[in-house]
């Protein structure tokens, strides 16, 4: 017969056996999950801010990456990463041979942003004939009279113009040379939309915070980035007349009238909106930005947790207020479902919907 503290040893010992079990049932349950994206640095600040707040929600990693959007590209169809972001979207065709699927993420803004002396934010105006006309190399010093004309009263030096713009392949080199394309034949005729293009003249930067350093380290400078990068730079950015022939500011509230402008296609066209170049209220250079996922994908655990970040993303309510308050537009309700329609419908991950 047990003593009364052997039988005390006896139950400790199987409560401890007990507890060993149940931990390791609920371990890997448990366990804190790492999704690794790369891409576009247009959304950067704003995925890393997201990122943050979801370890501290769910404890739950979302490691990205801000090489630019064809090394996003690059990075999903080599299976190097879970996502890849850009802001130049594929075409559906790219979409089905690779087996990809794409949706938006978040809609910004694309920034001219200068160096000069004694002009500040919002001081400048340009059109953007004359945007792509510098870009091209047409117009070299900063008190042509093309500029001038749009700017009087401000004070605009004799120096020659130094262009700056992306030297990695870029989406949001992509929104801006869509922009240049839409308001200037000859840009579109001699260099067009693209992601790499062969610029006509200037100095490459590498990445968003690549141009914004290169414009702040000279004057006479411009450049084009992000509004968080010009923000964050302290860069002056200028105004430019939208399609309508109103001057325009960048700000949330003008990005958010080129987003009510354009409707996103159907997820078999890889859900493409086109928002520069509009009238209204609109910002004339305002593009979504998006990720692409595989559509057949090994591990459950993570493709599924991987969802579940941009699901909150989408929809939760201190997630949608950063992307406000980073100045990026919210994606539209209607949108989102067809997206999460499209997750549960072409996602898989060892072998089942992934959502």
């Amino acid at each position: 017969m047990r003593t009364p503290k052997k039988r005390i040893q006896a139950l400790a010992a199987a409560v401890a056996v007990t507890a060993v079990a149940f931990a390791t049932l609920v371990a890997p349950a448990m366990a804190a999950v790492t999704v690794n994206g790369a891409g576009a640095t247009f959304p950067y600040p704003l995925y890393t801010a997201w990122a943050g707040m979801y370890k501290t929600a769910t404890g739950n990693k979302i490691n990205y990456q801000g090489i630019g959007s064809g090394g996003g590209i690059a990075a999903i169809k080599n299976g190097t990463v879970q996502f890849g972001a850009t802001d130049a979207p594929l075409a559906a065709s790219d979409l089905s041979s690779s087996s990809l699927v794409q949706f938006p993420m978040t809609i910004g803004g694309v920034l001219p942003v200068v160096n000069l002396s004694g002009v500040s934010a919002g001081k400048l105006k340009l059109t953007g004939a004359v945007l792509a006309d510098i870009y091209l190399g047409t117009i070299t010093k900063w008190n042509d009279s093309r500029i001038k004309s749009l700017n009087p009263g401000v004070k605009l030096p004799g120096t020659k113009i130094v262009v700056v713009h992306r030297s990695d392949s870029s989406g949001t080199s992509f929104i801006f040379t869509s922009y240049l394309s839409a308001v200037s034949s000859t840009w579109a005729s001699k260099v067009g939309a693209n992601k790499l293009p062969s610029w006509p003249t200037g100095i490459g930067g590498k990445g968003n915070e690549g141009v914004a350093a290169l414009v702040k380290q000279g004057s006479g400078r411009i450049g084009y980035v992000e509004y968080a990068y010009a923000k964050q730079s302290h860069l002056a950015w200028t105004q430019l007349k939208n399609k309508s022939g109103k001057w325009i500011l960048p700000s949330l509230s003008t990005f958010q009238a080129a987003a009510k402008q354009a409707s996103f296609a159907s997820a078999s066209q890889g859900f493409v909106a086109k928002m520069v170049n509009l009238g209204g209220s609109a910002w004339p250079i305002t593009g979504p930005t998006y990720i692409l996922v595989k559509k057949s994908n090994s591990n459950y655990t993570t493709i599924n947790t991987m969802l579940k970040f941009f699901n909150w993303a989408y929809t939760n309510s201190s997630a949608k207020a950063k992307a406000t308050a980073l100045q990026y537009v919210n994606i539209p309700s209607k949108t989102v479902s067809a997206v999460k329609s499209m997750w549960h419908s072409q996602i898989k991950a060892g072998g089942k919907p992934a959502w």
